[in-house]
């Protein structure tokens, strides 16, 4: 910890040396800008089956029973320079390693680097950017960005619940490439984009995934709807499905429809025609909150994900998301209360469900280890968890 948040704080501080010094030579249009960014995020869970190995097992971040959980301790900035900008968050905590659970493992030699999971997990954001002069100004990234699949977001603040989805769990966390977007009106932007796949701020194969999303938001609207193509299957893994393009289809809606009341929805439809057949996926969430009182929200969710394996009469395909479950499910509901500007503390209950053992109930067989897993033993699990997070 002490490492990621001397290296965002030194970030911090040189930026800020910078910005005045260059503010003394440039003309103030050209003046150097700095937002800090930075969040923590803690919580005490409860898991109702009382699992005797701990663990909450496929539900993202919120994964520990009967503990308290420093989740994430994210610090970063902002720096605008006229058409120039850049972005670095650096992050600590149970969360990021989540995140990075499916980032590659790539061996390295004596005048190599390898890459993995614990050499990238601290890095949040890390992206360059520049607007060129091109009609109401072009817009080119580079580096490390979210996922634009799916609705909700890194840092719990900007969520309706604490927990996420099984969507937000299940699609892609990041990406690593380049980027373009263009704004055609006030609220209406496309963008088209090159990375290295699902999860990867490395590759692990030779191909390159391909993404374009069209974005529309007004004061009470938005809209995105997002394609992501690409073959994502490690090239060392692909004996039984080869080297497959995977499709996948994501639209996100929200609505304010009152001052108080609000409403959102995702769909998602994805496919792999590979050598075994088709295997697809769909995936659904609503999501309704209420703002009752003042610094007060109610908020509610529901989802579904389904996964179809492709077969061959004989051989399956290897499970993308569940580890082959058929599919899974979840709601929950959200008391947030907002004492301060910066500020949420939240209760929330949440029901798990999933068409063949999934999760941990009681006695638990196995001992985690490669050869002895732990062995899911329930259909359904039951949490209750306080929380809070605070930011800059």
């Amino acid at each position: 910890m002490k490492v990621a948040f001397s290296l965002g704080a030194s970030v911090c501080f040189i930026l800020l040396g910078t910005s005045g010094a260059r503010a003394q030579e440039e003309p103030s249009e050209r003046a150097l800008e700095i937002s800090p960014v930075g969040y923590v995020e803690a919580h005490y869970a409860y898991n109702f089956n009382r699992p005797s190995n701990g663990i909450t097992n496929f539900r993202g971040f919120d994964n520990r029973h009967n503990t308290f959980t420093l989740a994430n301790a994210a610090a970063g900035a902002n720096a605008d320079y006229g058409p120039v900008t850049a972005r670095l968050i650096v992050q600590v905590g149970s969360t990021p390693s989540t995140y990075y659970l499916s980032e590659p493992n790539l061996a390295g030699t004596g005048g190599t680097n390898a890459s993995n999971a614990e050499l990238w997990k601290y890095l949040q954001e890390a992206n360059v950017a520049y607007k060129a002069p091109l009609g109401r100004g072009l817009l080119l990234q580079l580096g490390l960005v979210p996922s634009p699949i799916g609705l909700e977001s890194f840092a719990i603040k900007d969520n309706w619940s604490y927990s996420r989805s099984n969507l937000f769990f299940g699609f892609p966390f990041y990406h690593t490439g380049f980027r373009a977007t263009y704004e055609w009106t006030k609220g209406l932007t496309t963008t088209v984009a090159v990375f290295n796949g699902w999860n990867s701020v490395v590759d692990d194969n030779d191909e390159k995934s391909v993404q374009a999303d069209v974005t529309y938001e007004s004061e009470r609207a938005f809209l995105k709807a997002v394609y992501f193509g690409g073959v994502e299957r490690p090239a060392g893994r692909r004996l039984l499905e080869g080297p497959a393009w995977r499709h996948t289809f994501d639209v996100v809606a929200q609505v304010r429809a009152t001052t108080w009341l609000s409403f959102a929805s995702e769909a998602v439809h994805g496919w792999e025609a590979n050598r075994l057949g088709i295997a697809s996926w769909t995936a659904t969430a609503i999501y309704a909150r209420v703002k009752p009182l003042d610094r007060v929200y109610v908020a509610l969710r529901g989802d579904r994900f389904h996964e179809r394996l492709a077969h061959d009469g004989s051989r399956a395909s290897t499970p993308i998301f569940w580890n082959g479950v058929g599919w899974v499910s979840s709601g929950t509901a959200t008391l947030d209360v907002r004492p301060h500007d910066h500020l949420s503390v939240r209760l929330e209950v949440r029901h798990d469900a999933a068409s063949a053992p999934l999760f941990f109930r009681r006695d638990v067989r196995g001992d985690g280890s490669p050869a002895s897993p732990y062995l899911p033993n329930a259909t359904s699990q039951n949490t209750l968890l306080l929380g809070a997070t605070a930011w800059l």
